[in-house]
């Protein structure tokens, strides 16, 4: 009867002293805590931390009160201490565990309101790994009253399987490692890994995985090592810089490509972006013609010996002058119009400049409007985009040819 009296009271004392703990921890520290600055010491004394940490009094209390139970036998009492030791540990872990939640959601908002901030979550992940297995270890030691460092010492036999079992979590953390120190990529960079079907925003980067909300919306998963051992692209550059990039072609007919008459290079220069450089042009070129008469008057009269503006050659410069006057480009960023090697689907003319602007839809919008006008001026120039031709086009054709046998 006294034994169980004493069981009884010791339970009632420990549910009485985490209540006052807990009374403390949840009522007088946060106050205590508000003067604190804002940093992990006031994130590891949230609610849920302190509501752990209260539940290690009871253990506590049977712990070092259970030798004072009347009547008690040696063996009972040692089986009730070490299940209060497992208990205490077990206690001591979730408080470490809750700390490392705590510290893992201050870091997630601050990426929210800072995306150069850097995901420490694979470290938290590896501090609960090695946190749960430190805990199990001691929890073990306690239950069978042997040493902690027994069990150690056993698991050296069993090094090679723990390798073996852990080979992929080592290789993520040591990826991880490597990731943020040499800041290569972030929660919230654009990533680009062809290879694995990756096309988007890093939305979380834990301790084995790195998780890609592609464009489609749809989530791809890749193991973190694999972003160490395989190359992609990180477009955060790209946002840090204010520029996008538009590096597109058009085909030109080499069959439209022909000099410009006078007729031609005088009509042309009513176009304001144009004048300044037919202008320059052409007093150019008359002062070549000039002194190659002077040097070869008889040889003046072939086209093939003077010097005279080509269609292809205006347009361009008439593209890099809109380039320069278009107010959603960026003109301190690298900018040209220049033509590419001539293949059988003619001769591109690539436009290579940078937006104002990194929002896909505006930079959809700003390129597209070059593209349209560019397009649509084209025959002004006596120029024509090449294309293959159709059906509808063979069709034609054959209807051509039969009038024209018809008419024969």
């Amino acid at each position: 009867m006294q034994t169980a009296i004493g069981l009884c009271g010791l339970s009632v004392l420990a549910y009485v002293l985490r209540f006052i703990a807990r009374t403390i921890l949840l009522k007088i520290v946060p106050r205590l805590a508000q003067n604190l600055p804002a940093g992990w010491l006031l994130t590891s004394l949230r609610e849920r931390v302190l509501r752990r940490l209260s539940q290690v009094v009871p253990s506590l209390v049977f712990q070092v009160g259970v030798f004072a139970v009347p009547h008690l036998g040696k063996t009972l009492t040692n089986i009730i201490h070490n299940v209060a030791v497992a208990c205490t540990v077990l206690a001591v872990g979730r408080v470490v565990m809750a700390v490392l939640d705590s510290i893992e959601e201050h870091n997630r908002e601050a990426i929210l309101q800072a995306s150069q901030t850097r995901s420490i979550k694979s470290y938290v992940q590896l501090g609960q790994l090695l946190t749960m297995i430190v805990m199990g270890i001691i929890m073990i030691g306690a239950l069978i009253d042997r040493s902690p460092l027994i069990l150690l010492s056993g698991l050296g036999a069993m090094s090679a399987v723990l390798m073996l079992v852990f080979k992929d979590t080592i290789l993520s953390f040591t990826a991880g490692v490597q990731l943020a120190g040499n800041d290569m990529l972030h929660v919230g960079d654009w990533l680009q890994m062809d290879q694995v079907g990756a096309d988007g925003m890093v939305v979380d980067m834990a301790l084995n995985t790195v998780k890609i909300r592609n464009w489609d919306n749809t989530i791809t998963t890749i193991p973190t090592w694999r972003l160490m051992s395989e190359s992609f692209k990180n477009w955060r550059g790209m946002s840090e810089s204010g520029g996008r990039r538009i590096k597109r072609s058009i085909l030109i007919d080499n069959a439209t490509v022909r000099f410009l008459s006078d007729s031609e290079v005088q009509e042309l220069s009513h176009i304001a972006l144009l004048k300044p450089y037919l202008d320059s042009k052409t007093r150019e070129i008359d002062h070549f013609n000039d002194d190659f008469a002077q040097k070869a008057p008889d040889m003046a009269h072939e086209v093939v010996n003077l010097r005279k503006l080509t269609n292809l050659g205006t347009f361009r410069a008439y593209v890099n002058a809109y380039l320069k006057a278009h107010p959603r480009l960026r003109q301190d960023m690298l900018m040209m119009a220049r033509m590419m090697e001539s293949t059988t689907n003619g001769t591109p003319l690539e436009i290579y400049a940078f937006t104002s602007t990194t929002a896909l839809q505006e930079y959809e919008m700003i390129q597209g409007d070059i593209f349209d006008h560019l397009m649509a001026i084209l025959p002004e120039f006596g120029l024509h985009a090449f294309q293959n031709p159709s059906g509808n086009d063979v069709k034609v054709g054959l209807r051509q040819n039969e009038v024209g046998v018809l008419s024969l």
